[in-house]
C-alpha cells in the first residue's frame, strides 16, 4: 500500500532530526540503536496503516452515523496508540539485546511498566491525530475512485441511451417500415380515407419527432413510454389494418413509475416483428403493467409462433436494455424472454418501484 511506503519518508526525518540534534547540543555521535529506534517506530505505523485502512472501510463516517462511528474510530484510535507504544518499546528492548544489554537488568521491576505507561500517554496525542489522517485519507481514496466509477457509469448510460434512440430511429427510418407506411396512406387515399390518411401521417411525424427531438434521461415515466408505445403502435394497426389487435392493460397509478427510455419501446417493436408479422391470420398483442410490492413488471405479449418457429435470436435491442439494467438498477432489475406453451412469446421486464415527476421535454430546438 503507497500510504504504507509513505511512512519512509517520516521515518527518515526522524533519524535525520536525531543526528542533527545531537550535534546542535554537542551530545555526540548517535549509536546505531539509538537511530535504527528512531527509524523503526515510525515505521511501525507503516505496518500498522493497513489495519487502519482496512477499518475505515468496514466503518465509513457517512451521514447519518457520524457520532456513532467517530466515537468508535476514537476508540479504536486510542487501542491502535496502545499498540504503537507497545510495539516501539519492544523494539526498543529488542535492540538492546542486540547490543548486548539486558533491558530489565537496567530497568528492573515496577520502573518498566512505569516507562510504557508513560509511553502510552507521549504517543496517544499525535497517535490519534495520526489515526484520523489515515481515515480521512482512505475514505478520501474512497470517495474519490466512487466518484470516477459513477462517471464512467454515467457516460456508459448515456452512450447506452444514445444507441437505444438510434436504434429507435432506424427501425423508423428502416426502408420497409417507412415503404409500408406509405403503402398505408396511399390505400386510404384511394380508398379516399382523407382522415385516416392524415392521422398515420400524424402519427408517424409524432414518432419521429418523439425521437429525434426528446431529451430524455435515462428514466422517464411510464405515461411517457406509453406515449411512444401508442404512436408506434397506431401506425402498425394501420398497417396491418385488422391483423393487429392491441390492448393495454395499465392501472393510472403506474403512470409516474420510472422506467428505462425506450425499453418497453423495444419490446414492442420486437413483438410485432418477430410475432405478429409471422402471422397469416389476426394476431394479438398485450402490454400489461403491475406492481407487485417493491417491484414494476411490464409485460408484452404477443400470440406470434414462439421461438422455436421463428429462431428468435438474442440481441434486438435485449443486450442493450440488459446492461442499462445492469447500470441503472444492478441485480434488482432483469429482463426475461419466454416462448409461451399455448404459442407465442411474452417478454417481462421487472425492475424496483419507485415515481418521478412527468419528463418535461423540448421540441423546439
Amino acid at each position: 500500500m503507497l500510504v504504507s511506503v509513505a511512512w519512509v519518508f517520516p521515518a527518515m526525518f526522524a533519524g535525520i532530526n536525531r543526528v542533527a540534534q545531537a550535534r546542535l547540543y554537542g551530545q555526540g555521535p548517535v549509536s546505531a540503536r539509538e537511530l535504527v529506534w528512531e527509524v523503526g517506530d515510525w515505521m511501525l505505523y507503516g505496518f500498522l496503516t493497513p489495519g487502519v485502512f482496512a477499518l475505515s472501510s468496514r466503518l465509513p463516517m457517512t451521514r447519518g452515523k457520524l457520532i456513532p462511528r467517530g466515537a468508535l474510530h476514537l476508540v479504536m484510535a486510542l487501542l491502535f496508540c496502545v499498540v504503537w507504544a507497545t510495539g516501539g518499546k519492544l523494539l526498543d528492548a529488542g535492540l538492546a539485546l542486540i547490543v548486548g544489554v539486558d533491558p530489565v537488568a537496567t530497568n528492573p521491576g515496577r520502573r518498566v511498566l512505569l516507562d510504557w505507561v508513560s509511553w502510552v500517554f507521549i504517543t496517544l496525542p499525535f497517535g490519534v491525530a495520526v489515526y484520523f489522517c489515515m481515515v480521512g485519507i482512505e475514505h478520501a481514496g474512497r470517495y474519490l475512485l466512487e466518484a470516477r466509477e459513477r462517471e464512467a457509469q454515467v457516460a456508459r448510460l448515456s452512450e447506452q441511451l444514445a444507441g437505444a434512440r438510434f436504434a429507435a430511429l432506424q427501425s423508423r427510418m428502416n426502408p420497409h417500415f417507412l415503404f409500408n407506411t406509405l403503402n398505408t396512406i396511399v390505400v386510404l387515399m384511394r380508398d379516399d380515407d382523407r382522415p385516416a390518411a392524415v392521422r398515420i401521417v400524424e402519427r408517424l411525424g409524432d414518432v419521429l419527432r418523439t425521437t429525434l427531438y426528446s431529451h430524455r434521461s435515462q428514466e422517464v415515466t411510464l405515461e411517457a413510454e406509453l406515449k411512444l408505445v401508442r404512436q408506434y403502435v397506431a401506425i402498425e394497426e394501420a398497417r396491418f389494418s385488422d391483423r393487429l389487435r392491441a390492448e393495454f392493460n395499465v392501472d393510472n397509478s403506474l403512470l409516474s413509475a420510472a422506467v428505462p427510455g425506450f425499453a418497453l419501446q423495444h419490446l414492442v417493436e420486437n413483438a410485432i416483428r418477430h410475432g405478429i408479422a409471422k402471422r397469416l391470420e389476426a394476431g394479438a398483442l398485450t402490454i400489461s403493467a403491475r406492481r407487485t410490492g417493491d417491484v414494476l413488471e411490464l409485460s408484452v405479449t404477443d400470440d406470434g409462433p414462439g421461438f422455436v418457429e421463428t429462431h428468435f435470436p438474442e440481441g434486438h435491442g435485449l443486450e442493450n436494455t440488459r446492461e442499462r439494467l445492469a447500470a441503472l438498477y444492478g441485480g434488482k432489475a432483469s429482463l426475461v424472454v419466454a416462448s409461451k406453451k399455448e404459442g407465442g412469446t411474452v417478454a417481462t421486464l421487472s425492475l424496483p418501484y419507485r415515481e418521478i415527476a412527468e419528463e418535461q421535454t423540448n421540441e423546439s430546438e
